[in-house]
């Protein structure tokens, strides 16, 4: 495919010397807008194809980045997810790139949040979909959820949510039928890199323990233009998530899909690019 020769790939070194694996599509464009795609939990971090056409095909810098533990990056336990700012940053600077936009699906939404209010200067706007809201140690935040051992395994610390993840199963009733639809379709190659082995457990267990420890910034702090986007059937990540976040986010937009849910809000791929890029 055309779009494959576009992909690079990068081993960026941190100022901790560590390593974090990005690629990136650059168009012949020097003035393309750039928008930093943050994964879900867990994904090797690698470009798929349902990522980067519609980026293609708008002439849209498309980058990404492995988080620490997933597909070639240094693990760094502990970290939280502010760390995800200081990072991107890292990336950024050896991509040489000025300004971008910040996308995030599920587990990526946090991370993607972390930027748009660390990295204020260089962040246009920023996108949530199927993202969780930080944890406040209300049992509501895990209502709705199909399967909710995970996360509150990690509440109980980083031993706790690995000792789990050895012998965890992932429960098919957590994808509603769009989100099955959704994955043996146009998003299958998602679906294909979530059992990648470079979508490691640790990853995914340092990710959950984030997501209920404090977050290490304010989302009040976020300034930019921002969407939180949620389906209203989702089964993974409450919709009621996407209230939280939209309370409190300043002026962010938060909006309900009410027939999808965790993954068929993905069929907004390109309209959420489109109006993070100011289309």
């Amino acid at each position: 495919m055309a779009t494959e020769q576009r992909v690079g790939e990068h081993d960026v070194r941190t100022s901790d010397g560590r390593t974090l694996r990005a690629y990136d599509a650059r168009p012949d464009r020097a003035d393309a807008p750039v928008v930093v795609w943050h994964h879900g939990s867990p994904h090797s971090g690698r470009l798929l194809a349902p990522l980067l056409e519609p980026a293609v095909e708008r002439g849209i810098h498309l980058v990404t980045y492995a988080r620490p533990a997933y597909g070639g990056s240094t693990p760094r336990p502990g970290r939280d997810v502010a760390s995800a700012a200081d990072d991107v940053a890292h990336v950024a600077d050896a991509l040489g790139l000025g300004r971008f936009a910040v996308l995030g699906h599920s587990g990526g939404g946090p991370h993607a949040l972390a930027c748009a209010a660390l990295l204020a200067d260089r962040v246009t706007a920023a996108a949530s979909l199927s993202g969780p809201a930080p944890w406040d140690g209300d049992e509501a935040w895990f209502a709705g959820m199909r399967s909710d051992a995970a996360l509150r395994a990690a509440t109980q610390g980083r031993e706790a949510r690995a000792r789990l993840a050895e012998v965890e199963e992932f429960d098919e009733e957590t994808f509603t039928a769009a989100d099955w639809a959704a994955l043996s379709g146009p998003w299958a190659a998602l679906g294909e890199d979530a059992s990648d082995p470079a979508a490691t457990p640790d990853g995914l267990v340092d990710d959950d323990v984030a997501f209920v420890s404090p977050w290490g910034f304010d989302l009040a702090d976020v300034r930019v233009p921002t969407l939180v986007l949620h389906g209203g059937q989702d089964r993974m990540v409450p919709p009621s998530h996407a209230a939280r976040l939209g309370a409190l986010l300043p002026g962010a937009e938060a909006r309900l899909l009410p027939e999808d849910g965790h993954i068929s809000v993905l069929r907004e791929y390109g309209a959420v690019l489109d109006r993070l890029t100011g289309r």
